[in-house]
């Protein structure tokens, strides 16, 4: 029987291959060569203004908070509003910065919740990192304006949003779209080997402020003020740099940055596929009674769909997974509350709902080498198990 995996990335083998090959010819796969042509290509895709190629997302999430705290002044314990329903690496960002996570709960989509989000703000909250999950954004609009208001950096943890696009101006029934990450400081998106735009792994750090994208071109290169490959085109000064703060070895490289730049020129393509399959299941899955679907919500004019995720209701979500791990098919969790871990044990129960979803919710299998018909095996095997 075909073993059928929550996640499971699509690599384009020969025309990655030849496209690393020609950073093997050349004799550079460090940073520079291919990492700018994929940062390049990044920001001619989303639009953006700054891109930078990074080792990973985690790694963008510590050199914003870096930046932010240096530049802004904020003091050790000052607060970072973020959400517990998340992979442990954006709340561990904001400790290597000896900040204060303070946990939101969230809402029906799964990502922060605005009142919660309200509540959470004191004279102390310097940033909020929001996480797209699934893709979704979420009521990122009404945050956004939120956080001007209260002069609070917002820090879009995009890992998740690889191709999603937000509605913007609406005239009637028609509106414009622009990716996301327009509105935020900055935005972290994630590469790593599962991700809708898989590499083995890396990140870009796209921030609002040219002189912020500036400043983390150095800090990623351990503050070094003149990095590897502008140094080897400048004749026999090559050899000299100046180092003027402490810096962090968190850049990508051209053999990543090779994969990327592959993988891009079908990440529309793969996201609408993305798509089909979650309306498959939502087809499949509608009108059950112990199933919620997490739905993308209105401000989405087209999400990744990086995740397809549901609650189940009144049935023990752990032995609903055992039942379909029989039958070849293996979900996944995305996530455990975070207050659950022994490091963030001091916040449990300061979000009941992100709690509560996080005993609920399963991962069906969404990825490239799922047919129609995988779908509906799916579909019906939970069906079956749910209605025992």
């Amino acid at each position: 029987m075909k073993k059928i995996n929550v996640l499971k990335p699509k690599f384009r083998t020969k025309e990655i291959l030849s496209e690393i090959e020609e950073c093997l010819d050349k004799g550079w796969t460090g940073m520079g060569y291919k990492t700018e042509l994929f940062e390049d290509a990044w920001k001619e895709y989303t639009k953006l203004p700054n891109a930078h190629f990074i080792s990973s997302n985690t790694v963008g999430l510590h050199l914003a908070l870096n930046i932010f705290k240096k530049k802004y002044n904020w003091e050790d314990g000052d607060e970072v509003i973020t959400t517990p329903l998340t992979f442990i690496s954006t709340n561990h960002a904001i400790k290597y910065e000896n900040l204060t996570p303070v946990f939101a709960d969230v809402d029906e989509h799964l990502c922060i919740d605005i009142n919660d989000f309200k509540k959470k703000i004191t004279p102390k909250t310097k940033a909020l990192i929001y996480v797209g999950i699934g893709g979704n954004c979420g009521d990122l609009k009404s945050i956004k304006t939120l956080c001007g208001k209260h002069n609070i950096k917002l820090i879009l943890d995009a890992a998740h949003m690889a191709g999603t696009f937000i509605k913007e101006s609406h005239h009637g029934v028609a509106y414009t779209s622009n990716h996301v990450g327009q509105d935020a400081d900055v935005t972290v998106f994630s590469f790593q080997a599962v991700k809708n735009l898989p590499t083995a792994d890396g990140g870009m750090i796209c921030f609002k402020d040219s002189k912020d994208d500036k400043k983390v071109r150095k800090l990623s290169w351990l503050g070094i003020d003149k990095d590897t490959f502008l140094r080897s085109n400048e004749g026999n000064y090559k050899w000299k740099y100046n180092v003027d703060e402490l810096g962090f070895k968190y850049h990508g490289n051209s053999i990543m940055a090779s994969m990327g730049l592959v993988q891009l020129k079908y990440l529309e393509e793969d996201n609408n596929r993305r798509r089909q399959i979650a309306d498959l299941y939502d087809k499949h899955l509608n009108g059950l009674e112990s199933i919620k679907i997490i739905k993308t919500n209105k401000y989405v004019s087209k999400s990744s769909r990086h995740l397809y995720q549901i609650r189940v209701l009144n049935k023990d979500r752990d032995l609903v997974i055992n039942k379909l791990y029989k039958q070849n098919i293996f979900p996944g969790v995305h996530y455990i509350d975070n207050t659950e871990y022994d490091l963030y044990k001091e916040y449990k129960g300061t979000c009941p709902n992100a709690n509560q979803y996080s005993k609920e919710l399963i991962t069906l299998p969404i990825h490239l080498d799922l047919s129609d018909e995988d779908i509906t095996y799916i579909s019906n095997k939970l069906k079956s198990i749910i209605n025992e």
